[in-house]
């Protein structure tokens, strides 16, 4: 009997053996057979162009990341302070799962004020966040697992990664009316249009200030109609705040859209960042918040959020956050870094006057008054994607084919080969 069953044992494994061998050679051959490379970053994409171009005249404007006067990266004196302040902590333990308590602490009072009753009545659910892109992405996915019949509404155009956030979050998109090519301005009727059209309680993506890639923001009463729109129509207004400070100089003054939100009774999403305004690119500190009915709220959603964070990276950076709350826990830190602040913003400013005076000195028959009015780190330029392609195989010069300027990348040794560039492609189209 023992032999029998020891017989048909064997006869089994000989007859699951075939399926078991092509399963290991299948394994070991093609298990990635299928996977296609994936396309190129359109803003990073522009940076290894650059890199590879021999020329001694090349200028990137592509790339978002501030350069001082002589195109060369910033490290800000308050983050060389801190730094050196910190220098000598031995902490290398883990951040809470929702981050540096004090790091938070600071931030949410930036963007909701010093004397915020939402911080006093702790009515925000907030945590760090791997910079303003983990934010956003948290907060998608808060959106999915407690909302999942909802929808985003992104403006046209928007920072290329706002569609890959909510896409790989597999929240439904729609768009809204934004930029007016023709006026190279804000389409607000247009806005007005989409935000009364759409579904109530819809969720919306804003830019706070600085809008990326144009650089048009809506003015204050603009704002305070939007927001009373948004009232009537129950929608959601999640903001997404990568540079505040960096768009006026003037942090308070670049956070006026949520703070008009906030007196009308909204209650917001906030996504900020320290990359830009602090010069903290590789550091990825930021901040999601979220204002909530009340304490208990707030305190549930929080948990949520750092539910979702758990599995995705457990616990935020630490030095970073060390950094920033350094800085802005310090009266005499926090005072330099304004100041410091000011200057990027102010030089961004300055460069925009002198690429508009230098393009009308060369006789242009366009218009360039948007290249004063746009604000921040961009110039949505309204060059063509083929002007953008003659500027880089004639005269070197980079960025994104939609035509959008890093200002940060304009400095007085190279602005007149650019302006006297974009002059030549253009001039054939007044």
């Amino acid at each position: 009997m023992a032999m029998a069953t020891t017989i048909r044992n064997a006869a089994s494994r000989r007859a699951m053996s075939p399926i078991s061998v092509d399963f290991s050679l299948r394994s070991m051959s093609s298990w990635w057979k299928n996977v296609e490379p994936a396309p190129k970053d359109p803003i990073l994409g522009v940076t290894e162009a650059f890199l590879a171009d021999p020329s001694p005249e090349k200028v990137n404007v592509g790339v978002g990341a501030y350069r001082d006067d002589n195109g060369k990266p910033v490290v800000l004196e308050c983050v060389r302070e801190a730094e050196r302040r910190i220098a000598g902590s031995s902490f290398m333990e883990y951040l809470p799962m929702g981050g540096s308590v004090k790091m938070v602490e600071e931030t949410l009072k930036l963007a909701y004020g010093d004397n915020s009753e939402f911080i006093k009545d702790k009515r925000i659910a907030a945590v760090q966040s791997l910079s303003g892109t983990g934010a956003c992405r948290l907060f998608a996915d808060f959106q999915k697992r407690f909302c999942p019949g909802s929808q985003i509404y992104i403006p046209v155009p928007t920072w290329s990664n706002h569609h890959n956030i909510w896409r790989d979050a597999q929240v439904p998109q729609k768009t809204y009316h934004y930029y007016h090519p023709e006026t190279k301005g804000l389409d607000f009727s247009g806005l007005m249009d989409d935000v009364k059209n759409a579904p109530e309680g819809s969720f919306f993506l804003l830019h706070a200030c600085a809008h990326n890639p144009t650089g048009v923001d809506p003015t204050d009463e603009q704002w305070r109609e939007i927001s009373q729109l948004f009232k009537a129509k129950k929608h959601f207004a999640f903001f997404d705040m990568a540079y505040q400070g960096f768009a006026s100089g003037d942090p308070a003054r670049d956070a006026k859209s949520i703070r008009i939100f906030l007196e009308d009774g909204h209650h917001i999403g906030i996504s900020q960042s320290y990359a830009k305004n602090m010069g903290l690119y590789g550091q990825r500190v930021g901040c999601l918040s979220v204002l909530c009915e009340d304490e208990k709220q707030a305190v549930t959603v929080k948990s949520q959020l750092q539910q979702l964070a758990r599995p995705m990276y457990s616990n935020p950076p630490l030095h970073g956050a060390h950094i920033v709350s350094t800085i802005l826990g310090d009266p005499e830190l926090k005072s330099l870094w304004l100041k410091e602040v000011k200057i990027m913003a102010d030089r961004i400013i300055g460069m925009r006057t002198t690429l508009k005076e230098s393009l009308e000195k060369l006789g242009s028959p366009l218009s360039w008054e948007h290249v004063t009015k746009q604000i921040g780190m961009f110039c949505y330029s309204g060059l063509t994607p083929e002007q953008v392609d003659r500027l880089t195989s004639e005269y070197h010069i980079y960025m994104t084919r939609n035509g959008r300027i890093s200002m940060a990348g304009v400095t007085t040794g190279n602005v007149g080969y650019l302006a006297n560039a974009i002059h030549e492609v253009t001039k054939s189209s007044s």
